[in-house]
């Protein structure tokens, strides 16, 4: 399973699920498994031994840092990610030699960005999605597609498949007497497993 785990990085926030949303789709219509600290409801664990499980048991992580900024004045920065971040890098050197192995994609809103925050990083090969739901689906198949050596199919193929799974969840989750708020607000762990459904059934 570890090869095949993407421990995702993100924000948790309203906004952000516009993104989260093809983030989490494009892995499993890849035939990879997204571990993200909501996939467990349970108020009783310790967040933070939660995502050392979760950064120990993927060979892959993606870190998106497009939140890191605040967006009013006396807003304090979200230093949760950049943190993840530096927890995932110090895994893969000074882990157990599994982890040596990792393989992390960090994302931006805007390139050379990050370099304001985290000038360590500027050397490093940082994908923009713009906000764009789109280009975040193009940029974590990107990545995948060469990391883990797969022959995926193209980026316009899976956005496709993203548009048409999310009409089928709402007219299904319809059906079962949601409600628009309730499909907006489906809980992340319901909204993976009906995308891993959706994918394995369409999966050759």
């Amino acid at each position: 399973m570890f090869h095949k785990s993407v421990f995702i990085n993100c924000p948790f926030d309203e906004k952000y699920i516009e993104l989260l949303r093809p983030l989490l789709f494009t892995v499993l219509y890849l035939d990879m498994v997204p571990r993200i600290a909501l996939e467990r409801l349970d108020a009783g664990e310790a967040r933070f031994s939660k995502i050392v499980e979760l950064i120990g048991a993927c060979k892959y992580g993606i870190h998106d840092l497009s939140r890191a900024k605040a967006e009013k004045r006396d807003e304090y920065y979200r230093m949760n990610m950049p943190f993840e971040l530096g927890l995932d890098i110090g895994a893969k050197l000074f882990g157990q030699v599994q982890l040596s192995g990792k393989i992390t994609l960090i994302l931006e809103e805007e390139r050379y960005r990050h370099q304001a925050t985290i000038s360590d990083l500027s050397n490093a090969d940082i994908a923009v999605h713009g906000n764009e739901p789109e280009e975040v689906v193009k940029a974590v198949r990107d990545w995948l597609s060469h990391a883990a050596n797969l022959r995926a199919d193209g980026p316009s193929a899976i956005w496709g498949a993203f548009i048409e799974f999310m009409a089928h969840n709402y007219d299904a989750l319809k059906q079962r007497g949601y409600s628009d708020k309730d499909i907006e607000r489906l809980p992340i762990p319901e909204l993976i497993e009906n995308m891993s459904i959706w994918t394995a059934a369409r999966r050759p």
